[in-house]
């Protein structure tokens, strides 16, 4: 890109952001760097769209709005998680209201499969999702959140080491698709690797549809029809019908109380978030990561994973969906349940739990990022394409890579269940994490989250310390190489097998110990360093 072009970008993106025709006033508060001192914080997996986020809660957003900024900017700079036509979930507090809940955008699976469908597709949620949250939560206007992405798709961007990374492994595949081989043509030839030129000129069409005329267009307008008829051609199985009755759904969270506080998961059919819930609740149970035995609280995490792999096989429908009501999976008796047969010297072997854990496959294609704001409104997603780059081909026209229609080998979004802590009597902001990497991924949220809170470890330590992972099947503890060789003596001496493995999911976090927004100065974020994001706030 040319210094001019460059320039022409970043004039537009901050007139977009500050607002044409704006009253003076009006355009100062728009404008990135109005808020002097704290602002908030925002981390995810990609940094071109974490400063994003944090260019909108400079201008005055709130979280919602650098969440829903965040998420147009991850579509353009990784999508091969965030891309337009897939889904996700997000748990939202707003501080004005007291208020926690949770929106499910997921991509869905089309009503059919017409024949002469190799490759079928879900139903885009992420456009409408991120519309239904800014609508009720949102407090800059809609264009100045997306305009900052469509710059970024239209004047182009360097790939980073996120995509890149994402990339690796299935360029081949990638490269077979003549549609997607085109979107992600190098100008040397191959697909680019970081560090190359990426513009989508295409995607900064429909990004610019969606700023100026809302998402409706894509479901219901002239951008709908192309979309059905691109699919079609790329052997996908989207419908007008589909489109135009898709909906978010608002949700209840599943509350977990800890402490003064209450931690609420993302519920089904986003199903980590009740794996994670129920983890929390036998290890706040047990009180065992509060000390100071390393190996004792490494066998904790390991036992409370395996009985909650175990249980998501009795509560879980084919789709994800609970078959019990939300408040029973956290419940003291289902607990107690889950632990029976705990002991503090040994390893319960998966086959003596009752019932035994199920083997389900989980695709680890998601992305997941959180954001706060400095009234203690907070948000933390995740989305998916149901599988790394969706069904790896293009709707031609439109620059957006297809999510893959959901089923049961592996493609769907239940490895999908962010978390917010919050103090409700005090109406301050604690915690607040959001996951991926597949079935790791409520594992990786479990412990960030207990060692920031219960261990009160910092948080970047939190996040960055050697992780387990158990789910039973197979009978086997996973552990990153970094592990303390006292660690896994303990854990061998109880009676594990175990695994070393390179790495357990991909956690971002923001944690405020003294709370938000009384105590901004104990606030830290913090971005995973086994992936390749970014981390932001503001020092006061």
């Amino acid at each position: 890109m040319t210094g001019r072009r460059q320039r022409a970008g970043f004039a537009l993106f901050a007139l977009v952001l500050a607002g044409c025709g704006a009253a003076p006033d009006e355009a100062v508060r728009g404008t990135p760097g109005f808020v002097q001192g704290f602002y908030g914080g925002v981390a995810a997996d990609e940094p071109r769209a974490v400063l994003v986020g944090r260019d909108i809660l400079t201008a005055g957003g709130n979280a919602v709005d650098a969440a829903a900024g965040v998420y147009f900017a991850l579509s353009v700079t990784l999508p091969s998680s965030a891309g337009l036509a897939g889904g996700g979930t997000c748990v939202v507090y707003d501080h004005r209201s007291n208020r926690t809940e949770a929106l499910d955008f997921l991509a869905r699976p089309t009503a059919a499969v017409p024949a002469g469908s190799d490759r079928p597709t879900a139903i885009p949620g992420n456009p409408r999702g991120f519309f239904v949250l800014h609508a009720k939560y949102g407090q800059l206007r809609w264009e100045q959140v997306v305009a900052p992405a469509e710059n970024l798709a239209r004047f182009g961007i360097p790939v980073s080491r996120a995509f890149s990374r994402d990339l690796t492994g299935y360029a081949g595949a990638l490269a077979a698709e003549p549609a997607t081989r085109r979107l992600l043509a190098a100008d040397g030839g191959g697909l680019v690797k970081e560090g190359d030129f990426l513009r989508q000129a295409e995607l900064a069409g429909i990004l610019g549809r969606l700023r100026s005329q809302g998402p409706g267009e894509l479901y219901v307008g002239q951008t709908a029809r192309a979309l059905v008829t691109a699919t079609a051609a790329a052997g996908g199985s989207l419908s007008l019908e589909d489109l135009r009755a898709y909906a978010p759904i608002w949700r209840d969270t599943v509350r977990l109380p800890f402490g003064n506080e209450i931690a609420h998961f993302a519920p089904p059919p986003a199903a980590a978030g009740a794996v994670a819930a129920e983890m929390w609740a036998q290890l706040a149970e047990t009180g065992r990561y509060r000390g100071n035995d390393l190996a004792l609280r490494a066998h904790a995490v390991a036992e409370s994973a395996m009985r909650a792999y175990a249980d998501r096989g009795q509560w879980m429908a084919p789709d994800g969906s609970s078959r019990v009501p939300l408040a029973e999976l956290t419940a003291s008796v289902r607990v107690s349940q889950m632990m029976a047969g705990w002991r503090d010297d040994r390893h319960t072997p998966a086959a003596e739990l009752k019932p035994p854990p199920v083997d389900r496959p989980e695709a680890a294609g998601a992305t997941a990022f959180v954001a706060v704001d400095r009234t203690g409104s907070a948000v933390a997603c995740a989305v998916t394409l149901n599988n790394l780059f969706g069904t790896g081909r293009v709707a031609e026209g439109t620059g957006m890579l297809l999510a893959a229609r959901p089923d049961d080998g592996g493609r769907g979004a239940i490895s999908l269940g962010p978390v917010l802590v919050i103090n409700e009597n005090s109406k301050e902001f604690r915690f607040a994490a959001a996951a991926s990497g597949g079935e790791t991924a409520p594992t990786a949220l479990v412990q960030v989250g207990m060692a920031a809170m219960a261990a009160q470890m910092p948080l970047e330590q939190a996040v960055a310390q050697p992780r387990l992972h158990h789910r039973g099947v197979p009978d086997l503890a996973y552990y990153e190489q970094s592990m303390d060789r006292g660690v896994l003596d303990g854990l061998l001496a109880r009676g594990y097998s175990i695994a070393p493995t390179h790495s357990l999911g991909l956690v971002n976090a923001i944690y405020c110990p003294l709370g938000l927004p009384t105590k901004p100065d104990s606030c830290a974020v913090a971005n995973d360093p086994r992936g390749a994001g970014l981390a932001a706030s503001a020092d006061r």
